[in-house]
């Protein structure tokens, strides 16, 4: 189901049932030579539209509005208080429209980002009753090395979707955008593995009740902690 098709009559009797709304945030940000610039945006309409087919949830139209994303003129991204007030603004009115349950799903997920989403998440929840789960794709396995960046693991997760924009041979012998293991290393097979272990994660915790989720939001920034000492001292 599509939140823009749907009649609000329909939209209503969903979310009464309680289907999840799901919402995508995507990025545009320079991935190296190999991947394009809405690889992020790409990934996570992707596996928004997929975990929606698996529980039964509402799609959004994704959110740009990336915080930090990698220097470079062709990566776009908003100011931090920006990106607040859209969250809040969006999330807050899927609350009102009667949303049980919430998912967001950022395909951008640098430090930065991801505490400025998790904090949005908790004031909903707060705010509204809902429960808010928002993440990465594959952050819940609790795997830190699955969340790279323009490596093996993203390089194969938009093979699994989208194999006709990835260039392996336009690699160079550096290429500073990689974090993570080799690109090169990527294949349909593993990105599909890591979409369908993503999905299961994401189900059992859209199916948690809400002291859990602050439980997830508590491990999330004790995992970034350092970088909250550094970027956020003097601030929060």
């Amino acid at each position: 189901m599509h939140y823009a098709e749907l009649h609000p009559q329909d939209l209503a009797d969903a979310l009464t049932r309680g289907a999840p709304a799901v919402l995508p945030i995507g990025a545009l940000e320079w991935h190296g030579t190999h991947l394009p610039l809405g690889t992020d945006l790409l990934i996570a309409e992707a596996f928004a539209a997929r975990l929606c087919s698996l529980t039964g949830g509402v799609l959004l139209p994704p959110l740009m509005t990336p915080v930090a994303t990698l220097s470079h003129p062709m990566s776009l991204q908003v100011s931090t208080e920006a990106y607040r007030t859209v969250m809040d603004d969006t999330l807050r009115g899927l609350g009102k429209a009667g949303a049980q349950t919430i998912a967001v799903v950022t395909g951008h997920y640098s430090p930065g980002h991801e505490i400025e989403l998790y904090e949005a998440a908790m004031r909903i929840m707060d705010d509204t009753g809902a429960k808010v789960f928002a993440g990465a794709p594959l952050e819940p396995i609790g795997d830190a090395a699955l969340l790279d960046h323009a490596g093996r693991v993203e390089t194969s997760m938009l093979m699994a979707i989208r194999p006709d924009l990835v260039r392996l041979d336009d690699l160079g012998e550096y290429e500073p955008a990689v974090l993570g293991e080799n690109p090169r290393l990527a294949t349909v097979q593993y990105g599909e593995v890591l979409m369908s272990q993503g999905l299961g994660a994401w189900r059992m915790w859209l199916e948690s009740d809400r002291r859990a989720l602050e439980q997830w939001y508590g491990s999330r920034f004790d995992a970034y902690q350092a970088y909250v000492d550094v970027f956020y001292k003097g601030v929060r």
